[in-house]
């Protein structure tokens, strides 16, 4: 009998999506971003400054890869042509890798771009919870930045760390924040390890104690939320909250954070993980009606 796969609990679902409304050949301008991350690659394709298509996908073990395969599983869902391209702007932990771009851009303005563009000119306060990152960005109504803060280099607190662990309890990891409300006791006290290897260690320790998985995963998602919540307090705290980023997806975390915070988050009909690439799209317009496009 052949060796039974090993489930990847930490694999969450990929996506891409077109827009029934836009045709893109009436477009005068045809952008595109793309969002390398350490955890996720994003692509998105505005046409006129609107979203046309995207795409959601694993990042691979190769930036320039990632960044081709995030592109071609956006246009694997439209008719149009990689050539019909304006202009391309690389975004992200991968963003000098993207062979095909005319620019790059930071991640701090681009989500910063993209969240005003996805919730809203209200926005001043973005939370991006990336695969290894945190970061809380302040802007004003045009999405420009302010300031911002960055937590150091460490999986604790983002989506790697949240990966690490779903693996861990062999949940899947879309299933974590609704899980982790499932314990019905009190909220129990918040894994006290900062860092994603030694969290997991206790984690086991307190299973093995007879802890249930749910109060185990309500303890993670609250030592994720303090975390978070210690950077978004020393970077000042403004209504017009929004959190882009696949963190945004797990109420376990979110929930928790905005009971912190004592802030409503803000809602959007977007995948909050295009956030990153809609702003880099975004900044390519701009680029291209100032007349620094391709020519044709």
């Amino acid at each position: 009998m052949a060796e039974e796969e090993k489930q990847e609990f930490w694999r969450w679902t990929e996506s891409s999506w077109k827009s029934p409304d836009i045709n893109w050949k009436d477009a005068e301008f045809i952008t595109v971003g793309i969002d390398v991350g350490s955890v996720s690659s994003q692509s998105c394709i505005m046409a006129d400054g609107q979203i046309f298509a995207y795409a959601n996908m694993r990042t691979g073990s190769d930036s320039p890869d990632s960044a081709r395969n995030a592109l071609n599983f956006t246009l694997e869902a439209t008719d149009m042509q990689e050539d019909r391209m304006d202009y391309c702007v690389g975004t992200g932990y991968g963003r000098v890798n993207v062979p095909f771009a005319d620019r790059s851009i930071t991640e701090i303005a681009c989500h910063a771009r993209g969240a005003n563009f996805i919730y809203g000119p209200e926005v001043r306060t973005v939370l991006d919870v990336g695969g290894q990152d945190i970061k809380a960005i302040q802007c004003d109504e045009k999405g420009r930045v302010t300031n911002f803060l960055m937590n150091d280099k460490c999986a604790a607190g983002t989506g790697r760390g949240m990966e690490v662990f779903s693996d861990l309890l062999g949940i899947s990891v879309n299933e974590v924040g609704d899980r982790s409300f499932q314990y019905e006791g009190p909220e129990p006290e918040a894994v006290s390890n900062t860092c994603v290897v030694y969290a997991k260690s206790e984690a086991t320790g307190l299973l093995r104690k007879g802890w249930t998985t749910e109060q185990v995963l309500a303890a993670y998602c609250k030592a994720m939320a303090e975390r978070i919540f210690s950077l978004v307090e020393r970077g000042g705290i403004t209504p017009g909250f929004a959190v882009t980023g696949g963190m945004a997806k797990n109420r376990g975390v979110m929930d928790r954070l905005m009971h912190l915070i004592k802030l409503e988050r803000m809602k959007t009909d977007w995948d909050t993980q295009i956030a990153g690439a809609a702003g880099a799209a975004l900044f390519g317009y701009t680029l291209c009606r100032k007349g620094k496009g391709r020519k044709k």
